[in-house]
């Protein structure tokens, strides 16, 4: 008999300080949006029940303080990752530049047994910023970035308006799924 049991899927969301990671896990999680503006100290952690093709599954979503002092948050943190989540501003070009560390640091931390393979997930936050004209990358830029790195799937997203985050996630939870080691049954 099949297994009754929700598989837990851990996601980690990495990227510059201030480019809304806090902010797309609550509005995923929680659906909600502050202006209030609180820097992340360390590590946190929300979980969200997901159905996806008729089962259950639980995301457990990590988010990082994105200032470097925290990079230290060592191997127990990334290791039994199934989705690294990079988040950067369409508005900040040095948010973007930062991707490939981030990446990096992540192959490095995690360690995963297939790092050619492992699924990344890239979202372009604050499309809503001052209408779009605040903009410094493009989205034609990002998706190249993206073809680069083996095609990891590309969101644009506003955390505030709600835009594009449940469909985000979505698919990092796809990926996430698929990069889980099948159970036997």
């Amino acid at each position: 008999m099949a297994s009754r049991r929700r598989m837990l899927l851990k996601v980690i969301i990495l990227g510059d300080s201030g480019v809304g990671k806090t902010s797309l896990m609550n509005q995923y999680v929680n659906n909600k949006f502050s202006n209030q503006y609180k820097a992340t100290i360390g590590a946190d952690f929300l979980t969200k029940e997901v159905k996806i093709d008729d089962r259950l599954f639980t995301l457990q979503i990590w988010d990082t303080a994105g200032q470097e002092r925290f990079q230290s948050l060592g191997v127990a943190f990334y290791r039994g990752a199934d989705c690294c989540v990079l988040v950067y501003d369409v508005n900040v070009t040095k948010s973007f530049e930062k991707l490939n560390n981030w990446r990096e640091e992540f192959l490095i931390q995690a360690s995963p047994s297939d790092p050619e393979n492992f699924p990344f997930v890239l979202l372009g936050n604050k499309i809503d910023v001052d209408g779009g004209n605040s903009r410094t990358v493009s989205e034609k830029k990002a998706k190249a970035w993206c073809a680069s790195k083996g095609n990891i799937p590309y969101f644009e997203t506003s955390a505030k308006e709600g835009f594009n985050v449940e469909a985000a996630f979505e698919c990092i939870a796809r990926n996430a799924i698929k990069n889980e080691p099948e159970e036997d049954m």
